[in-house]
């Protein structure tokens, strides 16, 4: 009788590598991108088009563009428009704090009064405000302090009329709208600071002041910046709608000049760069201000566009060394 011997599969034996092979002669294959690379053409071509379009389409009428982007008129309402903007926006973000904290406020008469407001700017086109402000003497043609609930105002009395100008109901019509939106904005960047933070700071003994300016705001800055800047850039677009009131900020102002040389389009197009430019300013101070506000919520802070620029170069320079270096070699 034979004894049989149960044997396990042995393992292939390991393959040693061939030697002499050098890696570095290994051919890299790139992936080839097919779909993206028809959309960049297409891009490309749509953009060729219509700068070949700028150029050879008389309609445009550059000359009279160029006459008129630096007129005097144009730059007054340039500047009219920034001091629109610039007044609104302070007055209306302030205001919008004030608000935000109400609406979070524990007494049911201050979360009320800031709802009311709110609900009521909002409601309100803009336009409509405007004008309501700049007629306002129809309604109360004097105001002043005196006896309450009464027209004796013997502390100080104004006219309406005089008290209440195109620019005066221009910064208010702005400002008081801005303020209802800028308090949602704010009031939305409060609730996305992590309530143990809070908590926190208070079980430490932190002043209410203290915790809301030295640990909850840096904190809502991060979403509070993106929404607010939008609504900057949409006040220096929005402040064209005074307009209705005759104050000749930069829309009005172009509005007089085709009116009476019927150049339509060259002055639309003044009003477009200039907006575009404005536009522009905006958007990169709000790059660096988000930069300033993630310190502290990313490891490596994201680099500046000069910081990029530098880097390509580096790299370029770096890949042109070592080309001259392999053609030293094979020579």
């Amino acid at each position: 009788m034979t004894d049989t011997v149960s044997r396990e599969p042995s393992a292939p034996p390991a393959e040693t590598p061939r030697a002499g092979v050098d890696l570095a002669d290994a051919r890299v294959v790139h992936t080839r991108h097919w779909w993206r690379w028809t959309i960049g053409a297409v891009i490309v071509f749509a953009l060729a088009q219509f700068a070949w379009s700028l150029v050879t389409n008389e309609n445009y009428e550059w000359d009279v563009f160029a006459h008129y982007f630096f007129s005097e008129p144009v730059v007054r309402g340039v500047l009219i428009t920034l001091w629109l903007t610039l007044l609104s926006t302070v007055i209306g973000f302030t205001l919008g704090t004030v608000l935000a904290l109400g609406r979070l406020s524990k007494s049911p008469l201050l979360s009320s009064a800031a709802w009311a407001y709110i609900w009521f700017f909002r409601s309100v086109p803009l336009v409509v405000q405007l004008v309501v402000w700049y007629n306002l003497g129809y309604l109360y043609p004097t105001l002043g302090l005196g006896w309450p609930f009464t027209d004796d105002f013997w502390i100080v009395e104004f006219s309406t009329t005089t008290l209440i100008s195109q620019w005066a109901a221009a910064v208010l019509g702005l400002s008081l709208h801005q303020a209802a939106y800028s308090a949602e904005i704010i009031r939305g960047g409060l609730l996305s600071v992590d309530q143990g933070q809070i908590e926190a700071a208070s079980a430490l003994g932190i002043p209410a002041g203290k915790r809301l300016f030295r640990i909850v705001l840096p904190q809502a800055m991060r979403s509070i910046v993106p929404n607010a800047t939008n609504e900057v850039i949409g006040l220096v677009k929005g402040a064209s709608v005074v307009f209705v009131i005759a104050l000749p900020e930069l829309f009005y102002a172009v509005q007089v000049i085709y009116n009476r040389n019927s150049a339509v389009i060259p002055l639309l197009l003044v009003a477009v760069v200039w907006y575009a430019i404005v536009t522009t300013v905006l958007s990169i101070a709000q790059f660096y201000i988000e930069r300033h506000y993630a310190r502290g919520a990313v490891r490596v802070l994201p680099p500046t566009p000069l910081q990029r620029a530098r880097r390509w170069i580096g790299v370029q320079w770096n890949r042109l060394g070592d080309d001259e270096t392999k053609l030293g070699g094979v020579r």
